[in-house]
């Protein structure tokens, strides 16, 4: 014969008799409890600063980058995972990298037409195919 299961589990019913317990009680006495709750688990260090982290990374890739790699240190720290922390230094890095390398074609781009300018002088000429308005 088996023993049955610890009246706290949350499988247990108490074995009843033409609707009476097994000791005469009425069961609606004893309610079986349920499952417990164990409430707001309690909150990482670094886990707003890595949702933070990699939305910025989207928006403002470098402060994004920087703000995510704060994250991942102190999750790290609590020994917590760094998934989105490590996320947002991902996409904020290779932004950030875009970025660079759009800001110096642009200024490329800007220097070759002032350089231009400064051997053609003022007014409007046309080279190649492309026309220059210089003042």
């Amino acid at each position: 014969m088996t023993n049955p299961p610890p009246p706290g589990d949350a499988q247990y019913t108490p074995p009843t008799w033409n609707g009476a317990s097994a000791n005469g009680a009425d069961p609606a006495a004893y309610p079986v409890a349920g499952p417990a709750h164990p409430g707001t688990p309690p909150s990482t260090p670094g886990n707003g600063l890595a949702i933070t982290g990699l939305v910025l990374a989207f928006l403002v890739a470098p402060i994004g980058l920087i703000i995510s790699i704060i994250a991942a240190v102190r999750l790290g720290k609590a020994r917590a995972p760094k998934g989105l922390a490590i996320a947002g230094i991902i996409v904020g890095a290779v932004i950030t990298v875009i970025w660079i390398i759009g800001i110096i074609l642009l200024i490329t781009v800007f220097a070759s037409i002032f350089s231009m300018c400064a051997e053609l002088g003022p007014g409007v000429w046309e080279v190649d195919g492309v026309t220059y308005t210089c003042n």
